[in-house]
């Protein structure tokens, strides 16, 4: 094969957070670098990822930014220890992107404008030369004897090269143009594609209180959610903050509890699980009991309901006295200390039977993808297939939300950009 009249070194498909740092990291190797993109704009992902503010990354040490990975994060150490959580913050505040840390290690830009990340990278593999193909959607990755020879576009053009790098996404929020493309051509080149799910997803319920909407848009600050199997086994507790809505719960905490929901589902032919969230992680059911008793006991001749505002949020309270069996209207005198116990209890675990998750379209991340046991770790290139390179959620490992898959698609971006930089430098000389 005729390296040397390839029209570019690395072909890198996707315009999202894996993409443009591969096309970063492959052009500051002085590779030829062609970024193709279907969208009419780069960066989609990045400007509406953290809720429009974009979460570069994550302060934790790596050790617990692997905790954080539950889909395969072992498979990061090495892409990691290249470039981590460190060097991406140090990269983009070479490039004048001022950031700021937020609780649990949120890395946030001190604009608070994901176009500044986006917008910062994009400038500068433009600065690198990087020819950049917008509205250009790839048909096929093409292959011949064992090695990557190029792409052919959807409008019949063929491009080629000695690499490609496939960055192209997951099948989570379509909008931006993650559409599982990628998978196609990852099989093609003999590889497998494990079981896609929605991870990082809101989750149903059908429980009476979130029928009937109750509760829809109450917020809860600092909760602990417990997920149990259908066996009654403890699956994992999760917490943080989160959100009743009309199908069920979302919110940091729930969305990654998602994982496991998807997870359990799978093993147990998608049966509801029970799913429990302790509004007062700080207390004990009995200190809960003492306190609150104590505010009926200054108050005797009020109805509990009234006694408990600005202990509880008001919304709850018709609820949680409801699972104690307590009539609302009730004071000190017709109370008995072992139906405040069950109802401290209530609010210790506060049930709800979890029956789904959100599609996988609606989820934030896709779980599952290309196997990561055919790519090595390294330098993110096929087993395969030399010359072809994966980089982010096209691949089947992610992260809980909290800035760690992003890392994931800067660190492999990175490792992908540069070793697929390095590839076509040496099958030329």
């Amino acid at each position: 094969m005729n390296v040397s009249k390839h029209d570019y070194d690395v072909i890198i498909i996707g315009g999202g957070p894996s993409g443009l740092m591969a096309a970063w990291a492959a052009s500051r190797e002085g590779a030829r670098v062609c970024l193709v993109e279907k969208g009419a704009k780069l960066g989609r992902k990045l400007i509406i990822s953290g809720g429009g503010r974009c979460n570069v990354t994550n302060a934790k040490e790596q050790d617990e930014l692997i905790k954080q990975m539950p889909g395969n994060g072992r498979f990061m150490y090495s892409a990691l220890s290249q470039f981590g959580n460190r060097e991406i913050i140090r990269f983009f505040e070479d490039l004048g992107v001022a950031l700021k840390e937020e609780d649990r290690g949120r890395m946030f830009p001190v604009t608070d404008k994901a176009v500044t990340v986006a917008q910062a990278l994009i400038n500068q593999i433009k600065k690198q030369g990087v020819n950049i193909r917008l509205q250009t959607p790839v048909k096929t990755v093409n292959y011949s004897e064992g090695h990557t020879t190029g792409v052919t576009l959807q409008s019949g053009e063929v491009i080629t090269s000695s690499c490609v790098v496939i960055a192209v996404g997951g099948c989570s929020v379509p909008q931006t143009g993650s559409t599982g493309d990628g998978y196609a051509w990852a099989k093609e080149a003999g590889h497998t594609i494990t079981e896609l799910y929605p991870t990082e997803v809101p989750l149903i319920a059908n429980d009476a209180y979130i029928r009937d909407k109750s509760l829809q848009g109450l917020s809860l600050r600092e909760v602990e959610m417990t997920l149990y199997a259908p066996n009654g086994k403890k699956v994992t507790t999760q917490e943080g903050d989160m959100i009743f809505t009309h199908f069920g719960i979302s919110g940091p905490a729930v969305l990654r509890m998602g994982h496991y929901v998807s997870i359990t589902q799978r093993k147990h032919g998608g049966a509801p699980l029970a799913l429990t969230i302790d509004l007062m992680p700080e207390k004990s059911a009995e200190e809960i009991a003492a306190e609150s008793w104590k505010l009926l006991e200054e108050q005797p001749k009020k109805a509990v309901k009234n006694v408990l505002r600005g202990y509880l949020p008001e919304r709850l309270i018709p609820l949680l006295l409801s699972l104690a069996s307590i009539a609302e209207d009730t004071t000190l005198s017709h109370m008995r200390k072992q139906d405040w116990a069950l109802f401290a209890k209530q609010i210790k675990a506060l049930p709800l039977t979890i029956t789904g998750t959100l599609s996988l379209e609606e989820a934030f991340i896709t779980g599952g993808g290309v196997s990561v046991k055919e790519i090595d770790p390294r330098t993110m290139q096929s087993k395969l297939m030399e010359g072809l390179f994966f980089a982010g959620e096209v691949m089947d490992v992610h992260a809980h939300t909290g800035g760690y898959n992003i890392t994931i698609a800067f660190s492999s971006g990175y490792a992908a950009g540069t070793n697929s930089a390095r590839k076509s430098l040496e099958l030329l000389s």
